[in-house]
């Protein structure tokens, strides 16, 4: 199925400059696995990973704010480059304002999407909310986008995906993907 999104919304998002990703229920599927030796485990989607790096090419920076520390989660994000991180971060609006300043953005300039009642506060206050499908009514109930897809099974991708045609980028960037050899009929 093609990318649709309705017009009023990539018009409300055309200005994001950075995206503030939860983890837990955006970027995994909020399933916390542990093993018997008491190591943390987590699933994350390679779509999801691959859009914060389509994201960082078209020049919106990817940040994590998260409420959990582990090791499988800073090898993921070190893996992915992204730089901008505040870990064990319950209270994530002094976070993101932190982020905010340090790089010279407004919150008008900001988006974030987020699955629990932790991530409200920047919901609220961000230019353009996103939630995924299965993300808690509250917060699907303050969000701009609810994505079609649930969390850590590509929600991340499609709000980068919006993001990307937003600001006029996603073409350029498959066109680049498909290569000078692609076939001219497609």
């Amino acid at each position: 199925m093609p990318l649709d999104f309705q017009a009023e919304t990539l018009l409300a998002a055309q200005d994001v400059r950075i995206v503030f990703f939860d983890i837990d229920g955006v970027l995994t599927d909020g399933g916390v696995y542990f093993t018997e030796h008491g190591e943390t485990l987590k699933r994350f989607s390679i779509l999801d990973g691959y859009g914060l790096k389509l994201l960082r090419q078209a020049g919106i920076v990817p940040a994590v704010i998260t409420g959990r520390d582990s090791k499988p989660l800073r090898v993921r994000l070190e893996a992915l480059g992204i730089e901008h991180v505040r870990y064990g971060t319950e209270d994530k609006l002094p976070a993101a304002q932190a982020m905010l300043d340090q790089l010279g953005f407004t919150w008008a300039q900001a988006a974030a999407i987020g699955d629990d009642w932790p991530d409200l506060p920047v919901l609220a206050r961000v230019g353009f909310a996103a939630a995924p499908a299965n993300a808690h009514a509250e917060v699907r109930g303050v969000a701009r986008y609810v994505t079609q897809a649930r969390g850590g099974e590509g929600a991340a991708r499609e709000f980068c995906d919006l993001l990307l045609t937003a600001c006029g980028k996603y073409r350029a960037l498959l066109d680049a993907a498909l290569g000078p050899n692609r076939n001219p009929n497609s």
